[in-house]
């Protein structure tokens, strides 16, 4: 058989460590420029001087312990061993010793510094959260900034100091077959084996060895029961989480005996060494395990004979620490709870008072605009609004409610012929502008009628873009070199395209080095070769909104669904981004990532056209956000420097709203024996949305609570019993000006039987004039859905409304608002509009609630066959644009002309 060529196969292991070292040193060459450009260069350094202030004192204490024992056992070894020529190649065995002791003590370095760097910080720039936990009566600062590196200190150990005995203890049995001349000694032993084998000295030598590090071993057992008496504030044993009467009246106690039966261990592992005594050797392990068997089977006893008959007596005291922890830990403590009492009848004088809540109901679903914006404000096959964001603006004087979206470029739609590296990366390089409507305005044929639209950006509002470029976003998932010979794409004008060329200060300059540096980076080595590209050249990278935040700040949680919003002139990205942990002591953990603590403590706000980011701190009470701005002291900055027209737009993100709401569906009962028997639990709202029965979202809507003097954008979600549909509370969170951040719960008489929304919709199925309507829509070859109920508070009453869609069953038909329905106590009415439905409903003079941006439906039958016309011909339009057919697109726009010619002089007759 054939060896292997070790010289190749070294050759070969070599080459890829050094291309793994030049990448990884491209790497940090890309990032640092990246860093630069973006002034956050401090923040770069933070975590690598980090790692490197405790990696070198971590590497050199390790290899110095590992090398003395290396040496030990190979100085051991030669001693041992008879053999010359292993005496002559002791220069050897010390050099792989080092060589060896080298490569562990990176690989420890390596994992610590990489896993510790964090927890290292937090522990050195700790505050106090001034709250002490029921049970130690520490510092809550001790549990999230402290005790994390102690068990990353621990964890690594009690796994080290094992192994390192293993190790001892082959390498001293080695020794024995080391010697080939032993095992001939049997008959110097009169044939005894055992005493052949026996050598006093090797033995000594190993059991020594052995005998330190057993000694290590259980002062580190110690330590770890005394650790995990803190462990027991996470405990899930019990009815609730936290340490619960079992946790402390017998595990506690146990691991405090635990813990000295450890050090007494280690103390008698030496006095046995020394006084070659096997007993005092055996004696303090055998009591650890017979004392943890007893822990065992004590809890299991307690726990079945004592608590569980007297469950709530027993535990009562610890369901509250649950209760209050909890509460505190997801901001549940601030909850400001009032009566509301349902005492006011809805009648044309209350709407008239409550006038702009009316004029924003949202009578459109932001899924079906989703759709309507990218079939006719997409304009071409390159632009995606990827999601629709809900925001209020001042617009006219009045404070409207709407729905916005960025129309980006999307990359994916791109024809497969068209995704050239030029297109991709130096041509087509940002998005154009965003769509805005009112969420309760439609047009005659049921779309969003539109506020800002095309391309550039119409409005007859007193918003203006000035700068509707977007170079970052949601879907820039691709670098771009921008001042380029080629030219950047701008938008679409006729049968021309306009052209542009990047003003921003953002990205990194085409140097010849730069060049040679990304074609190595990207893989492309067209970024050199390309003479497109010249010395005033910029590589845009990090594009994405959301991988551009977190590559800054990793340690943060960012929200999933940031949201564009418009300020002088300018595009910008809020993004919301959360503290968190799951060290919070006694606090029930949510989601899949175990989270028991969260705060929304910072709004992130990117720049769409020149990519700056900036982070604000939006909760200065907030204990963790205090610690992160002492790691990065330039990185964050006060809210106030926020400017004003960005912090008129700042929300209370839904992620946040949508935790707090789930979790006080249980932790709105202070009461532990209410809490114990799940007295008054509390569920979600339920209602039907295509035709399945789901949980209802938060809402974000603009209305006047009661007591205030005027309108404000708020959050809301409605609750209901666990096990019932009607509703019996509200919670809503505040977003305006001071009252940012406030969270209210309404709740209802007890009493008094509220209509949850699920109640509403079985009443909308039952109703027989509804029900026959829509039976014969769903036959003539449309669709009918049913949009998100609203359930809308108003002075001490409740009033329901929901949008009817229908689609026709054409390829790329819209979805279309038809019909409101309009639900008050045991009246429902659904009508053409939400005006004429109010109408219906209570009677209204028309002259009562100006609803001037909702449109009337007055047009006679011929105008309203024209523009159905209209529209069914624009669609028919649209499908032969994105068949590419431009023949059938010139005839439909043709048909359309002509369309719109009869009905303007319908109008004017």
């Amino acid at each position: 058989m054939k060896r292997p060529n070790i010289f190749l196969i070294s050759f070969i292991i070599l080459i890829f460590v050094i291309l793994g070292i030049i990448v990884s040193f491209i790497n940090i060459l890309v990032d640092f420029q990246w860093f630069s450009d973006l002034h956050y260069l401090n923040v770069f350094f933070k975590k690598f001087l980090t790692q490197l202030t405790m990696g070198v004192p971590i590497f050199i204490l390790v290899f110095m312990v590992l090398y003395f024992y290396t040496n030990k056992i190979i100085r051991d070894y030669v001693n041992f061993a008879q053999d010359i020529i292993v005496k002559k190649n002791i220069n050897i065995y010390r050099r792989l010793g080092i060589a060896i002791s080298l490569l562990i003590a990176l690989f420890i370095t390596l994992y610590a510094a990489t896993n510790w760097w964090n927890d290292l910080l937090f522990f050195v720039n700790s505050v106090d959260f001034n709250e002490t936990d029921p049970i130690f009566h520490k510092d809550i600062s001790f549990y999230m900034f402290k005790l994390p590196l102690f068990y990353d200190i621990y964890n690594l150990l009690i796994v080290f100091i094992p192994v390192m005995i293993v190790v001892v203890i082959i390498a001293y049995g080695l020794m024995y077959l080391s010697d080939k001349t032993r095992f001939y000694e049997i008959s110097d032993r009169d044939g005894n084996l055992f005493k052949a084998i026996y050598n006093k000295d090797i033995l000594i030598k190993a059991f020594k060895e052995v005998v330190l590090l057993g000694f290590i071993f259980f002062v580190l057992m110690g330590i770890g029961y005394y650790l995990k008496a803190f462990k027991l504030l996470y405990s899930t044993k019990g009815i609730v989480f936290g340490a619960t009467y079992t946790d402390i009246h017998v595990s506690l106690q146990f691991y405090r005996a635990l813990a000295i039966i450890s050090f007494v261990a280690a103390i008698l592992l030496l006095i046995g060494f020394y006084k070659k005594n096997i007993k005092y050797i055996v004696a303090a392990p055998a009591i650890i395990i017979i004392l943890a068997a007893i822990m065992v089977i004590t809890e299991t006893a307690v726990q079945n004979l004592i608590v569980s008959p007297n469950e709530l007596d027993k535990e009562k005291k610890y369901i509250s620490y649950n209760i209050e922890y909890t509460k505190k830990a997801f901001g549940l403590d601030r909850v400001t709870e009032k009566n509301y009492d349902m005492k006011k009848e809805l009648t044309p004088k209350v709407l008239e008072e409550n006038k702009a809540t009316i004029d924003n109901i949202m009578i459109n679903d932001y899924r079906p605009v989703k759709q309507a914006y990218n079939q006719l404000q997409a304009i071409r096959l390159y632009y995606k609004f990827n999601d629709i964001d809900i925001d209020r603006y001042t617009i006219s004087g009045k404070y409207r409610q709407v729905f916005l979206a960025a129309r980006e470029m999307d990359h994916e739609s791109l024809s497969p012929q068209a995704k050239t590296w030029i297109n991709l990366h130096l041509k087509y390089t940002h998005g154009y502008g965003v769509v805005m409507s009112l969420v309760n305005d439609v047009t005659p044929t049921g779309q969003p009628a539109m506020i800002i639209k095309n391309i550039p950006p119409s409005t007859n509002t007193d918003i203006k873009i000035d700068r509707p470029e977007i170079y970052f976003g949601e879907l820039t998932n691709d670098y771009a070199i921008v001042n380029t010979k080629t030219g950047e794409f701008d938008y679409p004008s006729g049968d021309k395209n306009v052209q542009t060329n990047y003003k921003g200060t953002t990205g990194i300059p085409m140097t010849f080095i730069n060049r040679i540096l990304f074609s190595i980076y990207t893989g492309d080595a067209r970024i050199l070769l390309s003479t497109d590209i010249t010395k005033d050249s910029k590589i845009l990278i990090y594009r994405n909104i959301e991988q551009r935040v977190s590559k800054i700040a990793p340690f943060l949680l960012y929200d999933d669904d940031p949201y564009i919003v418009i300020d002088n002139g300018k595009l910008y990205w809020i993004i919301d981004a959360y503290t968190y942990s799951a060290n919070y002591p006694y606090s029930q953990p949510y989601g899949s990532m175990g989270i028991n603590y969260i705060r929304n403590s910072v709004k992130v706000v990117v720049d769409a056209y020149n990519g700056d980011v900036k982070y604000y701190i939006s909760d200065n009470n907030d204990p963790l956000i205090k610690v992160y701005s002492k790691i990065f002291p330039t990185l964050f900055r006060d809210i106030k420097e926020m400017p004003p027209g960005l912090r008129q737009h700042i929300r209370y993100p839904q992620f946040l709203f949508d935790i707090q709401a789930e979790v006080y569906k249980n932790y709105h009962m202070n009461d532990p024996q209410v809490f114990y028997n799940k007295e008054d639990a509390w569920d979600i709202a339920k209602e039907k949305f295509e035709d399945k029965i789901e949980y209802q979202e938060s809402q974000y809507m603009i209305m006047r609570l009661p007591g205030e003097s005027k309108e404000e954008f708020i959050l809301m979600i409605p609750y209901t019993p666990a096990t019932k549909a009607n509703m019996v509370a509200w919670m809503a969170a505040r977003m305006d000006g001071e009252n940012y951040g406030k969270l209210i719960l309404y709740k209802f008489p007890k009493n008094t039987i509220i209509y949850g929304p699920l109640q509403i919709e079985n009443m909308i199925d039952q109703d027989p004039n509804i029900s026959k309507e829509l039976s014969l829509w769903n036959q003539q070859g449309s669709t009918v859905s049913r949009g998100n109920l609203l359930s809308i508070p108003i002075d001490d009453s409740m009033l329901y409304v929901e949008p009817l869609y229908i689609q026709s069953q054409n390829q790329n038909a819209l979805p279309e608002v038809k019909r409101v329905i309009v639900a008050y106590k045991d009246q429902i009415v659904m009508e053409d509009t939400l005006k004429n439905a109010l109408n219906k409903l209570f009677n209204l003079n028309t002259q009562q609630i100006s609803q001037q941006n909702v449109p009337s439906n007055t047009a006679n039958d011929t105008q309203k066959q024209l523009i159905e016309k209209a529209h069914e011909t624009y669609q028919n339009a649209m499908e032969a644009v994105q068949k590419g057919n431009w023949s059938d697109f010139g005839k439909y726009m043709e048909e359309l002309r002509k369309i719109l010619d009869e009905l303007n002089k319908s109008v004017k007759k």
